[in-house]
């Protein structure tokens, strides 16, 4: 007989691994923004609108090129692997379809972006396409 404790460490160990995508997640959205406006995504670009020291951002975007999602050059950018954009615009539609769906059932605009940046990291796909139903439904 089980006392729950395989369950909690499995939510546990689920959790933290969501964590770690929904940060590579956040990095390869905001490397696709910075690349569409300026071309390239600078480390200091990134730490900047991260709001994280250059050094984390250096480790996030070694981070990023072990896992096949960015690639950089010396005194250039970072630029995202087809993988990468792939995750981005993936996490870009994820977070549209779940603010879409906090201002339709009346969070206010604010509220709703900051709540999305945290809910599209963990809500499933199932969920999402009960959120896409129950917005084409309105």
């Amino acid at each position: 007989m089980s006392d729950g404790t395989d369950n909690q460490a499995d939510r546990f160990s689920k959790a933290r691994s969501e964590r770690a995508s929904a940060l590579l997640e956040d990095y390869t959205e905001l490397i696709a923004d910075l690349t569409e406006e300026h071309g390239e995504a600078r480390l200091v670009d990134i730490a900047r609108a991260m709001g994280i020291a250059h050094p984390t951002a250096a480790k996030a975007v070694s981070r990023l090129k072990r896992e096949g999602l960015a690639t950089s050059r010396p005194y250039r950018g970072v630029f995202l692997t087809e993988a990468g954009e792939a995750m981005a615009e993936k996490a870009r539609i994820r977070h549209a379809l779940v603010f879409d769906l906090l201002l339709a059932v009346g969070v206010p605009k604010e509220a709703a972006e900051l709540d999305a940046e945290g809910i599209e990291h963990h809500v499933s796909d199932e969920t999402l396409a009960a959120f896409e139903a129950f917005l084409k439904k309105g």
